[in-house]
């Protein structure tokens, strides 16, 4: 799924390209996208595109009349942008937005349609798809304290949690609590001594770093290879692969759809994490520390 950074760069690129232009055209080539009936695709025609901003993971098209086109990616979704007048692709293709210059093009990989576009009359309307998480970026020490202590939720829960903080998902999640050496089990509300203040760097440092990173990537271009897997990742999506730190079997737990990525030796004191469905087939088989891995 897009993350801030990721989106910050659509973000960056769109007021670049159609800031101040007019919304030509919006079409709508899979309905099932298309989560509003009012106002109408049509009722975007014509309208000067006066702002895109990002809304937590959303991409957001703030058009005249205050009517808002609100985009959210989801897992699969991704912009494309084109030359003006192409046509969505039959497959993955679920919608285009025209301008005179160019089209952006809304795609989605995979069988599951989860991407969506709302249109939105008016700010209250628009404020209805902000889950009203903490901006992190703009925010300091104690609002990230207070905001991430609230409830008792893992800090991989708590990071991801959109009503709790802004525009963090999976990947950048293991990222930050790499860079902090803290387990993604450990609860919010147990943070002590300067664990709190390394969760709250780590959360800066790697939202800034890659968004830079990818600003730097893209240039004067347009972003076309957004995921959530990256080579110069430190753990997400490394499973198995040497921790860039201390060089130990990168680790990682799964759950529900997703799961998260994690190094023994940096964060959990050595101790391995039970994945849930391996741990309950391996029982006593099931080892506690990363020493008891073959090979270490």
């Amino acid at each position: 799924m897009p993350e801030l950074p990721d989106v910050t760069i659509y973000v960056e690129c769109l007021n670049r390209l159609v800031g101040g232009s007019p919304l030509e055209r919006l079409r709508v080539t899979n309905p099932f996208v298309l989560r509003t009936v009012e106002p109408s695709p049509d009722e975007m025609a014509g309208r000067r595109v006066l702002e895109v901003f990002r809304l937590g993971k959303r991409v957001v098209f703030s058009l005249e009349g205050e009517v808002f086109v609100v985009i959210h990616l989801m897992i699969a979704g991704r912009l494309k942008w084109r030359k003006s007048g192409t046509a969505p692709p039959k497959r993955g293709g679920l919608a285009a937005l025209d301008f005179a210059i160019g089209t952006l093009l809304l795609t989605e990989a995979g069988s599951k349609r989860r991407a969506s576009i709302h249109l939105a009359r008016g700010r209250e309307q628009l404020a209805a798809h902000d889950p009203g998480g903490l901006e992190v970026l703009d925010a300091g020490y104690e609002e990230f304290l207070t905001a991430i202590t609230r409830e008792r939720h893992t800090l991989k829960r708590a990071l991801t949690d959109p009503q709790i903080l802004s525009g963090i998902g999976n990947a950048y999640s293991d990222e930050i609590l790499h860079r902090a050496r803290l387990s993604p089990f450990k609860l919010s509300t147990g943070l002590v001594d300067d664990q709190g203040r390394r969760l709250h760097r780590a959360v800066v440092d790697v939202l800034t770093g890659w968004t830079e990173r990818l600003r730097t990537e893209v240039g004067a271009g347009f972003p076309e290879k957004v995921t959530a897997f990256r080579p110069e990742m430190a753990v997400h999506g490394r499973f198995g692969e040497p921790c860039p730190e201390c060089g130990a079997p990168v680790q990682r737990i799964r759950y529900a759809d997703s799961e998260a990525n994690y190094c023994a030796k940096c964060q959990t004191d050595g101790r391995l994490l039970a994945d849930r469905s391996l741990s309950r087939l391996l029982k006593a088989d099931w080892p506690k520390r990363i020493e008891d891995l073959e090979g270490h």
